[in-house]
């Protein structure tokens, strides 16, 4: 199975060749097959040995791919977009979040101190120096999971206030790089429906009032926002005498929970991959203050155990249902998963670069080549009986196919070529005949 997992392999890895200059992308394919088939602490020259290639080609020239080299990394990413857009029908369902990667060092570009979400508490806030990056993912089903998969296409680096200050550039905050990411795909989507799910960090005002138009977001309020409903007819005060033309005040979500007004519904649904019973409340209000005039259609939920009694969300589509509502933000968490899966597999983290454009390249590369790892399974279609999954009688009740699976299975197949002869490879793919158009940085 290795041959024509390799061939299937790199006609997948030519998806993004229009990306490259026809040197850029032979390096492209040496340094993916080195990156997959490193088992330990990711890097350019660490990649080079694992593709057996350190003996034969200077390791600058691959240095030079990230730091130097014609190539666009929102240009591969939209080539990447567009493939999965043919594969998902219906909307586009995106997924928004940011990540920390710790970095120390010195001259290292983008290097800040920020909270480390993972490690703090509610008491104590612990700082750590790194790259935060704005992620933007396409939420795809894969046949071999019950869950859907996040799949990386656009990524931005957050710079601090102090850095930029340094450069004398102007700071972008978390909020305007996510609303850039969310517009380029709009721009490259025309007239495409997209569904943006982020979580509280993101559901606030410099975002909500920038999407594109016909955007559904879904996120998640806080417990004491303020909500209004339209008046549906004339009322004059009765001191002034005059029209009253604003919105009525309700009650917040924290009040709506005590009332009584609004009884407590019961659902049963499946979130996070379990069977759940769940009490709510909904309404239809508006949430002037963040999202603005439009009607949103809020979910609030008794949460039995942990330390918030209650979670609040709201989604863009006042007409959605709170299954509906609940089960989209549910996903979210594929991101997460994301997260982990790179940083521990993948070497996202690992990064050794320090100047500008390879700082900006080498981690946006690394959650590509997830993306591209993903899809080639997908095209493979993809079973339990092509893994091969090794042999664990404690863990007996494995079902499904991890991204560590996935990965097992393509370093076995990337180490069976020989990557010193990159073209002698392409040559039995009828897709590689046509070289790979320039494109600029």
């Amino acid at each position: 199975m290795t041959a024509p997992s390799l061939n299937t392999l790199l006609s997948t890895l030519l998806l993004v060749s229009p990306a490259f200059t026809h040197p850029s992308f032979r390096r492209f394919l040496t340094l993916f097959a080195g990156w997959v088939c490193t088992r330990g602490t990711h890097a350019v020259t660490e990649s080079l040995v694992e593709a057996g290639v350190s003996g034969t080609q200077h390791h600058a020239a691959f240095h030079r791919f990230f730091s130097r080299a014609r190539w666009c990394v929102d240009a591969v990413g939209r080539l990447v977009l567009l493939r999965l857009v043919a594969l998902v029908p219906g909307p586009v369902r995106l997924v928004l979040d940011d990540t920390l990667c710790a970095h120390k060092g010195p001259q290292l570009f983008g290097l800040g101190v920020h909270v480390d979400a993972v490690r703090s508490t509610r008491k104590r806030r612990l700082l750590t120096f790194g790259h935060v990056w704005v992620v933007l993912t396409v939420l795809v089903p894969v046949p071999w999971s019950q869950r859907e998969w996040a799949l990386p296409v656009l990524l931005r680096l957050y710079r601090t206030q102090a850095d930029c200050q340094k450069s004398g550039e102007p700071h972008q905050p978390k909020t305007q790089l996510a609303v850039a990411l969310v517009h380029q795909v709009a721009q490259w989507l025309p007239g495409k429906a997209l569904e943006l799910v982020a979580d509280s960090a993101y559901s606030c005002r410099p975002v909500l009032r920038a999407l594109p138009p016909g955007v559904l977001f879904t996120g998640a309020m806080p417990t004491k926002a303020r909500l209004q409903r339209p008046r549906t007819r004339k009322y004059r005060s009765p001191r002034t005498g005059r029209l009253r033309r604003g919105d009525i005040r309700l009650p917040n979500p924290a009040q709506v929970a005590r009332s009584k007004k609004w009884p407590w519904l019961t659902l049963c649904l499946t979130l996070y991959g379990q069977r759940k019973h769940l009490q709510y409340k909904e309404l239809v209000a508006r949430w002037h203050r963040s999202a603005g005039k439009p009607l949103l259609k809020i979910v609030i939920v008794r949460v039995p155990q942990g330390q918030l009694p209650l979670r609040v969300f709201f989604c863009t589509d006042a007409t959605r249902s709170a299954q509906a509502i609940l089960e989209s933000y549910a996903q979210r968490w594929a991101i997460e998963v994301l997260f982990r899966d790179l940083k521990q597999l993948l070497g996202f983290a690992s990064s050794r670069a320090r100047s500008r454009l390879a700082v900006l390249r080498t981690a946006p590369w690394v959650a590509i080549c997830y993306t591209l790892l993903v899809l080639w399974a997908l095209e493979q279609r993809l079973s339990l009986s092509q893994v091969a999954l090794p042999v664990r009688p404690w863990y007996p009740t494995k079902n499904t196919v991890s991204f560590a699976d996935i990965l097992r299975l393509a370093q076995r197949t990337l180490s069976a070529a020989d990557w010193s002869d990159v073209p002698a490879l392409l040559a039995n793919i009828p897709s590689a005949r046509s070289p790979p158009v320039a494109s600029a940085a």
